[in-house]
Formats: structure tokens, C-alpha cells, sequence
């Protein structure tokens, strides 16, 4: 299995332009099963999550290309109503074509999704919001059987917590009842937003993306649209830290700056200096960052839970102490024992982590999952030595050419075999 080589504890410097976002293109990819046609999706970054959503929509009798960072989506004729177990298993965001496979196709088989183990993350909100449109789905044996019944009735959709999935998922289907649905507590996310764009592209009369009410008016012909996907704010948020942690400047762009406020917020707080245009990010480190007031995840607008660790990493190289409360997933800690063995001072207690910053060394760690091994790697820039990080996989999956981007900005970081 190959490993990254990363001789850290220099500053790096330069501009990159984000990936297109992975939380974005994947909804987007299942929406385009919607209209008969081939829609063009420009933006779309080269991750095996990605690739795994494109066999799906192959397995579903569409055709996919890609031309660079575009891809050619045709669903003239889908053909196929059941997902395989190890495509499922491969990415939990998988179970999104349920509501579109509802939606076009009248029904849906797969089983339970995979992905990072992160701790429980049921989809019971998803499956409660499909059955109020109309779909009947019966679990069998940790399969799901999913028939859009009679069809699918728009309805009023109230859900408990603002799962950023489950709205998508009823946003899909939504979009192939009849009549109007209205998804109360839905989640406000950039890429709830971006979604909402792309189906209105399509001809879908969706509104209110990004406040807690989205309303779906359903029952419209669709057709298939060229769209460009949004940038990535996790990937924007990593490098971010990754440069804050080891010292320099950087230019990012292709991100919308509001959509990282809450990142930047405590970067500027550690130290740094932010600077933001148009879609153009700046950001000046003298690296060993400071201690920040309490750092709590939560719902968008709120701290990223999918920058947790890429923050902690840079922050644990630096001075000070700083407090992680990590309200979305009991195991989003997963990271801590391996920046343990860079010489981290993290003390962890439920989902509280304190964080005592003081000089990492170099180590060989690996990566347990996908934010994760990013924070890792951030670690290891800032450390002194050469370290070894291994589980490239869960790193393959949420960023595009991670080693080459960071070779841009002077990173000694190379492929190993």
C-alpha cells in the first residue's frame, strides 16, 4: 500500500484554486438521474467517492464520462432499480439515490450505506421523510425494498435534527410528487444550496436552500442542465490550517469566503491573518498557532464538524490549550491516538478533547478515515522530521491530488509505493 513521505517544519507558500466540493457533486450526480437526457457537470473533482457514484449511475443504465473535470451524465434510459451491497458499503453517501430512484424510477433496492466509521449516523430520518411522501419500503435482512406505492404526494416534512442527507434525500423524491412539499428543519448547508440550484436548473421549482424551510414544488417535467459545482469548503478549510500550522501564506481560490466564517474565525483567533475577495481567500501564518476559545461543531452556520480535526492537528503544534466539543459523532476522535505518537498533548473525556499545544516530531501514523488522515497530514507539515502517513485510501476519498497540491505550495511531501 503506498504512504505519504512528508519532511515537515518548513513554511509553505503560493496559490491553489479549490476541488469542486464532494459534498456537493455527489447529490448533484444522483439528481442528474432525474431528466432523460445527458446533463453536463462542470467542477467535478477526481475522488474515489466520485468514482464510486459513477458506477452506481452506470449500474442504474446511464452513461457516464468524464472529460477532465467534467462529467457527461446521460439518463435517457436507466435501466437498473438495485444498488450492490459493496458499492453501499463503499460510501454511506450512497443511500442519497434513494430519493431519486424513487422519484424516476418508482422504486429503489440497496442495502445499509457505509463509509467512515464515525459512529452511529442511522438513516431513519431519511427512510421516516420517503415513507410520508408515499414510498413504501420494507427492511429485510439489512436490505431495503423501496416502492414509490401508489406514488409519491408532496406533504409537510418535519425533521427532528437538520440531517443535511435526509433533506437532500426528500428534496429528490420531493421533486417527482405531486404537489408541494415543505421540509421543515431542513438543513442550511452551502451544498443544500448548491443542490437547490442544479435541480432548478433542471426545471424543478425548489426554494428556500439554506434556510431551515425548503419547499419543493413537485410534479414537473425535468431536463437535464449544465451546471458548474461549488468549491469545496472542507478542502479549502484543510489547506487553510495545513498553512496556518506550518507557517507562510496562501492564496485560495474558487471558494466563497462567507461559507468558511466560522473556520476562519478561529484561525484568525490562533494567529493567522485573513484576508477575503470576491473568491479569493488570503491567509498570512507565522505558524505555532495560539489557543482558541472553546471550538463546538455543530450545524451549518456553526463549526464544521469536518474540520475538527484538521483545526486540532494545526493547533496541537502550536501554544496554548484549546477545547473541542464534538456535538455531531461519538467517534470523530479517532485521529488523537496517531497525533499522540507526534508528540501531541490531547486528553480526551466523552466528546470533550483538550488540546495543549507544544512542538510535534515526526512519527509513521495512518489514517483511520477521511478528515482524519487530513489531519495528519497537516500535523506532519508542521513537525520536525520526516514522517510516514499511511491509509491514503480514506484520504483518496475528499481530496483531489492532496500530495500535488501541497507540493505547489514548497510541501517536501511525496508517494511512496
Amino acid at each position: 500500500m503506498s504512504w505519504f513521505e512528508i519532511c515537515g517544519g518548513r513554511p509553505l507558500s503560493g496559490e491553489l484554486r479549490v476541488q469542486g466540493a464532494k459534498n456537493s457533486v455527489l447529490p448533484i450526480l444522483a439528481a442528474a438521474l432525474l431528466a432523460p437526457g445527458q446533463s453536463v457537470l462542470h467542477n467535478c473533482p477526481g475522488l474515489s467517492d466520485v468514482a464510486a457514484t459513477e458506477k452506481i449511475l452506470r449500474l442504474l443504465g446511464c452513461s457516464v464520462k468524464r472529460e477532465g473535470e467534467t462529467l457527461l451524465v446521460d439518463a435517457r434510459q436507466p435501466t437498473g432499480c438495485e444498488i450492490p451491497d459493496p458499492l453501499m458499503r463503499e460510501m454511506r453517501s450512497s443511500v442519497i439515490f434513494l430519493g431519486a430512484m424513487l422519484a424516476r424510477l418508482g422504486r429503489a433496492e440497496l442495502s445499509y450505506p457505509g463509509g467512515c466509521e464515525l459512529g452511529p449516523r442511522p438513516i431513519d430520518l431519511h427512510l421516516s421523510a420517503l415513507r410520508k411522501l408515499g414510498a413504501e419500503i420494507v427492511e429485510e435482512q439489512g436490505r431495503l425494498r423501496c416502492t414509490a406505492g401508489k406514488g409519491l404526494t408532496g406533504g409537510e416534512l418535519c425533521l427532528s435534527i437538520p440531517s443535511v442527507g435526509a433533506t437532500e434525500n426528500a428534496m429528490l423524491a420531493a421533486c417527482g410528487a405531486q404537489g408541494t412539499t415543505t421540509i421543515v428543519g431542513a438543513a442550511r448547508e452551502p451544498e443544500i444550496v448548491d443542490l437547490q440550484n442544479f435541480l432548478n436548473a433542471m426545471g424543478a421549482r425548489v426554494s428556500g436552500a439554506g434556510s431551515p424551510v425548503v419547499s419543493v414544488e413537485g410534479g414537473f417535467p425535468l431536463h437535464p442542465a449544465e451546471y458548474t459545482v461549488m468549491g469545496d469548503r472542507i478542502a479549502a478549510a484543510t489547506y487553510l490550517c495545513a498553512v496556518g500550522a506550518a507557517g507562510g501564506t496562501l492564496e485560495l481560490e474558487g471558494v466563497e469566503a462567507s461559507h468558511l466564517a466560522a473556520v476562519a474565525a478561529c484561525l484568525e483567533e490562533a494567529g493567522c491573518s485573513l484576508q477575503a475577495q470576491g473568491g479569493r481567500i488570503c491567509l498570512k501564518s507565522r505558524g505555532r498557532l495560539g489557543g482558541v476559545r472553546t471550538v463546538r461543531t455543530a450545524p451549518y452556520p456553526g463549526f464544521p464538524t469536518d474540520a475538527q480535526a484538521v483545526l486540532m492537528a494545526a493547533l496541537a503544534g502550536g501554544s496554548g490549550t484549546t477545547v473541542f466539543v464534538e456535538t455531531m459523532f461519538e467517534n470523530r476522535y479517532r485521529h488523537v491516538d496517531e497525533l499522540a505518537r507526534m508528540g501531541a498533548d490531547i486528553q480526551v473525556a466523552g466528546r470533550v478533547a483538550v488540546v495543549t499545544g507544544r512542538p510535534l516530531h515526526a512519527a509513521q501514523v495512518r489514517s483511520t478515515d477521511l478528515r482524519g488522515g487530513a489531519a495528519l497530514v497537516v500535523a506532519a507539515l508542521a513537525a520536525e522530521g520526516c514522517s510516514r502517513v499511511e491509509g491514503l485510501e480514506h484520504i483518496r476519498r475528499g481530496y483531489q491530488d492532496f500530495e500535488g497540491q501541497l507540493a505547489a505550495l514548497g510541501a517536501e511531501i511525496r508517494l511512496r509505493p
